[in-house]
């Protein structure tokens, strides 16, 4: 089969196992480079393990500790006549990796938000693993099945309060236009919450505490994403915010939970902004992003995912010194970002993109390469235009 990239909206619905595998061997390299000081977690469980920051986490895990590594994820696996899903062939990459390491690597396709889930990952950390000291939980999704209920929830994109009017981009036509979203109802804010926000992470946990599988001093993160002033009407103070507001709700029930019987503690990690699956779905998202990209790249600050997990784990999760915590409790690996020198010059090229500058004044050329860099597409390395067996 002749793989080449097919993009509808903000997906694209091919990916390319050998360009997916050289994604996975450049951020082995990465943290393989690093001199790491520290004594990282032996035993990890990566909830949402197969794209982005969560994928970023079982690498530095793996290749940075040695650590054996358990995965959840929910990917189509490839047949002889359509491909799998990026997720599934970045994980079958790093599975053969980890295991030519000597490392335990194994992954369960199934709906995370399930309670046979956790069952499932219990078993395999009884039968395969010692207990586990590092839980990350990765997952983005735009719905969620309550276990019990069985009520499906579906998230929204929109603000609260009031209606906002903000610049987007449209990655198909390069257009630089404006959009007004309509502010989210009391239901929709709701709903948002139980999909994105801390009370899977709690089920997760409790489930996992209860199987007596979590080693003394246990520690646990969530990822999340806050921005400043530009996105914050769509991102922080918006539905997506509220539910990222609960994740500090779940991390302080969660740490009173573990402190006392594990002495163990959970943590939201704020990331920086970067592309991935869910950041192009979100508008205003890809036109910061591209401006960002810019600003950052020519500061020489810019980090990927591989290098923002790095930082949170041989610094921050696991490193010598103290923790860079902000007043919600929350670690902080965002901060070059938000800097005032950056975010000025990010507003200030914000005023003057339109569609026609939008190449001179960001760097949308990197903002797509990355994009299709998550499908496997755009490496050097890989031979696009020969036959290649979509199994793996």
């Amino acid at each position: 089969m002749i793989i080449k990239p097919k993009v509808r909206g903000f997906i694209c619905t091919t990916a390319h196992p050998e360009g997916c595998a050289v994604s996975v061997q450049e951020q082995i390299d990465y943290v393989e480079s690093q001199k790491i000081e520290t004594q990282g977690p032996k035993n990890v469980l990566v909830i949402g393990c197969s794209t982005g920051y969560g994928l970023a986490s079982r690498i530095t895990t793996a290749f940075g500790f040695g650590a054996n590594t358990l995965g959840v994820m929910f990917e189509k696996e490839a047949t002889e006549k359509r491909t799998g899903t990026a997720g599934w062939y970045n994980t079958k990459a790093f599975e053969s990796k980890a295991k030519d390491k000597g490392l335990y690597a194994e992954s369960l396709n199934l709906d995370a938000f399930a309670h046979d889930a956790k069952d499932a990952v219990i078993e395999k950390i009884r039968a395969n693993m010692d207990k586990i000291d590092l839980v990350v939980y990765s997952l983005a999704s735009p719905r969620r099945k309550d276990p019990d209920s069985g009520e499906i929830y579906n998230s929204v994109l929109k603000p609260v309060g009031e209606t906002v009017t903000r610049k987007t981009l449209n990655t198909d036509s390069q257009e630089v236009s404006e959009i007004t979203i309509e502010t989210a109802t009391e239901e929709e804010i709701a709903n948002t919450i139980n999909v994105m926000g801390g009370a899977d992470w709690e089920l997760w946990i409790e489930a996992l505490s209860k199987a007596g599988v979590l080693a003394e001093g246990v520690k646990t993160t969530a990822y999340t994403y806050i921005g400043k002033e530009l996105t914050w009407p769509i991102y922080g103070g918006a539905t997506i915010g509220k539910a990222k507001e609960d994740l500090d709700r779940a991390a302080q029930a969660i740490t009173s939970k573990l402190s006392g019987s594990l002495n163990g503690s959970a943590y939201v990690s704020v990331l920086k902004a970067i592309v991935t699956q869910s950041s192009s779905a979100i508008p205003v998202m890809p036109l910061y992003i591209s401006l960002l990209y810019r600003v950052m790249k020519e500061n020489g600050t810019h980090e990927g995912s591989i290098e923002q997990v790095s930082a949170l784990m041989f610094n921050e999760l696991f490193g010598d010194s103290e923790l860079t915590l902000d007043d919600s409790n929350r670690i902080r690996v965002d901060l070059k970002e938000l800097t005032d020198e950056v975010q000025n010059k990010v507003e200030a090229l914000w005023h003057q993109v339109t569609s026609e500058n939008l190449n001179e004044l960001s760097d949308f050329e990197g903002y797509q390469k990355d994009f299709f860099k998550l499908f496997g597409f755009g490496y050097d390395q890989v031979d696009y235009d020969a036959d290649c067996d979509p199994l793996v």
